[in-house]
């Protein structure tokens, strides 16, 4: 899949119009068909950084802003390398939790959940060029539609 082109846009709110309308707005589904599901709440998470390395996102990102269009794209290719996400709470790998990669460096990482009616969907966790990380997510274990599925409804079954 080409490369989708960077965003410029001139001021903060003109990126957040952009989420808005186009993650927010419309629905996003994966090349193997879960519904992600995007909320406002999470673009100050995806789109600051934290400017000394304590945690607290103040600095708007324009790296990971200009990028936001491969937000779509690389959940809905099929060619996106997958890997289980890291829970750091618990120091273990989450069969839940996906980590995609298509375009260089750059991530997507959203949280997978079982609807009532026994459909997957997902919440869109955040997004980022991953320069210093991308070796440990490479080595990652490959994130699989069917262990997911099974560790969900494992959950649901309270076992």
């Amino acid at each position: 899949m080409a490369l989708p082109s960077l965003l410029f846009y001139n001021k903060t709110e003109e990126y957040y119009h952009h989420f808005m309308r186009e993650y927010c707005d419309k629905p996003i589904i994966t090349s193997d068909g879960i519904r992600v599901y995007f909320g406002l709440n999470k673009f100050s998470h995806a789109f600051y950084e934290s400017s000394n390395r304590d945690g607290v996102k103040n600095v708007f990102s324009h790296v990971r802003a200009q990028r936001m269009d491969w937000i779509k794209a690389t959940l809905t290719s099929s060619q996106a390398k997958k890997y289980q996400g890291w829970d750091k709470k618990n120091g273990t790998y989450d069969p839940t939790s996906r980590v995609c990669v298509e375009y260089e460096q750059f991530v997507v990482v959203i949280q997978i959940k079982l609807k009532t009616n026994g459909d997957l969907k997902a919440d869109f966790v955040t997004c980022y060029q991953a320069d210093n990380s991308i070796s440990k997510i490479r080595c990652s274990p490959p994130w699989s539609l069917n262990t997911c599925r099974a560790v969900l409804e494992g959950k649901k079954k309270g076992r």
